[in-house]
């Protein structure tokens, strides 16, 4: 029988010394005691999964709202991808992996329905009240919101995962979610960062190519696609879609190649021999190197260019942004209408933050569903 003492046991003689050690952890808000077969990382780690807001996650927009076809990426399954991804990367590296996958598994809970267009909207309505931010947001859910311990609210995490979730950064987020925060977080966090990147970008150059959204002629302007599609192995009268998940396949397997000798590389030349140094250290030392950085950026500035921006994409975008408002704007105007037990939190006060909550926890199909049962006439109530 393996105890929780001899998987930390294991943690100090195979991880590196600059990798985190879930018996060095700095603790939980609420002291609990440690549990007889689990490391304190991989209870953070079950606990994410078994929240509702995990369970959301299924039906909550990547790129494409959810019936737009059973094969397209949800919150969901991007999340499962980028785990997987930073999951790897830590091994071989010789990190937490269990820190590393509760960080990711975390780090999307908070998001609206209608990805970042229902974020965009949400920030606007509650720019008087602090505004919205979805890293911010999964930190009030796992510390608040969640509601399934009767000692604390929220799960409970220990800090290096709470720090992992409010330091994590996409091209995508807003900038103020940044001040304050002193010092380089684990390196754990930091190949999460780049994980959730290399996993985003190539399943919406995959959701995109199967919409038709974009095209192979495309995509021979992105270096990343041209040398991989025409440097495989496959026999040109191959299925097409296998071929072009061979590609996404190759870019992936050479981007978290890059992600890992370069990391190493930078442990290695600024010498880091513990998580302090890595703290101390004026930069992030998880990336790629600089050839392959540009080549990731003109893939994601393909995507921004010709998807993100597609003429579906926006109608949809569009369409989310009026559903949010309305709701909001319905809510704030007749706070009865709400749910009974988010008007019971409003009777203590901060209206539109609760309202805020409660919309951001929508599923795409529950915020649809809603919408139409409050605006349409005809509509059952």
């Amino acid at each position: 029988m393996l105890l929780r003492k001899n998987y930390e046991e294991i943690e100090r003689e195979n991880l590196a010394s600059y990798a985190m050690k879930s018996q060095e952890t700095q603790g939980r808000i609420h002291p609990e005691e440690e549990h007889p077969y689990r490391t304190a990382f991989q209870r953070d780690r079950d606990r994410i999964i078994h929240s509702n807001a995990f369970r959301r996650l299924e039906y909550k927009t990547q790129v494409f709202v959810y019936h737009e076809g059973d094969h397209f990426r949800t919150r969901l399954t991007h999340t499962i991808e980028g785990a997987q991804i930073s999951r790897t990367v830590a091994r071989a590296l010789r990190l937490n992996e269990d820190l590393a996958e509760a960080i990711i598994l975390a780090h999307d809970l908070g998001h609206t329905p209608f990805g970042h267009s229902g974020e965009t909207t949400m920030n606007e309505l509650m720019k008087d009240e602090g505004g919205f931010e979805h890293n911010g947001q999964s930190l009030r859910i796992v510390t608040l919101l969640e509601d399934r311990y009767p000692e604390f609210p929220g799960l409970n995490l220990t800090f290096e995962v709470l720090e992992g979730i409010s330091k994590h950064s996409t091209p995508y987020d807003f900038k103020q979610k940044q001040e304050g925060q002193k010092g380089q977080a684990t390196l754990e966090a930091q190949i999460v960062n780049i994980a959730d990147e290399i996993a985003y970008s190539n399943h919406d150059l995959d959701d995109g190519l199967r919409s038709g959204l974009i095209s192979l002629q495309q995509l021979e302007e992105v270096d990343l696609w041209r040398e991989n599609y025409k440097g495989n192995n496959i026999h040109d009268n191959h299925d097409q879609k296998v071929q072009i998940r061979q590609t996404i396949k190759a870019i992936i397997n050479l981007l978290v190649t890059d992600l890992v000798t370069q990391t190493e590389k930078n442990i290695q030349d600024n010498k880091i021999e513990s998580v302090a140094k890595i703290r101390k250290h004026p930069s992030n030392l998880a990336h790629f190197n600089q050839r392959v950085d540009q080549k990731n950026q003109q893939l994601k500035d393909f995507l921004n260019k010709n998807l993100y921006h597609q003429y579906r994409v926006e109608r949809m975008a569009d369409k989310a942004r009026r559903i949010i408002r309305d709701l909001f704007e319905a809510y704030v105007r007749n706070p009865k209408i709400l749910p009974q037990d988010v008007y019971q939190k409003i009777q203590k006060g901060d209206l539109r933050r609760h309202v805020c909550d409660h919309i951001a926890g929508m599923t795409d199909r529950f915020a649809l569903d809603e919408h139409t049962k409050l605006f349409d006439p005809h509509s059952r109530v």
